[in-house]
C-alpha cells in the first residue's frame, strides 16, 4: 500500500478529482481512501509512487509520498 499526503483539498468535489487521478494510474488495483480532513490518500497496487504524486498534482494538489 501507498500512502500520500495531499495538501489542497477543500472540498468533497476536491476528494473526487484526486480519487479519480489516482485511479487512472496504471498499477492502480484500488484507491482505499481519499481523506479531506487528513489530507491523505491511500493506494493498493504496483504503480509507481511518482506517478501517483504526479497525478495528483496534475489535478493542481501538492503531494508526496509518507509511506
Amino acid at each position: 500500500m501507498t500512502k500520500l499526503k495531499i495538501e489542497g483539498m477543500s472540498c468533497q468535489h476536491c476528494v473526487k478529482s484526486v480519487d479519480e487521478a489516482l485511479s487512472e494510474v496504471s498499477g492502480v488495483d484500488r484507491v482505499v481512501a481519499v481523506r479531506l480532513d487528513e489530507g491523505e490518500a491511500e493506494v493498493e497496487g504496483s504503480a509507481e509512487p511518482n506517478a501517483l504524486v504526479a497525478a495528483v498534482e496534475e489535478e493542481g494538489y501538492d503531494a508526496r509520498v509518507v509511506q
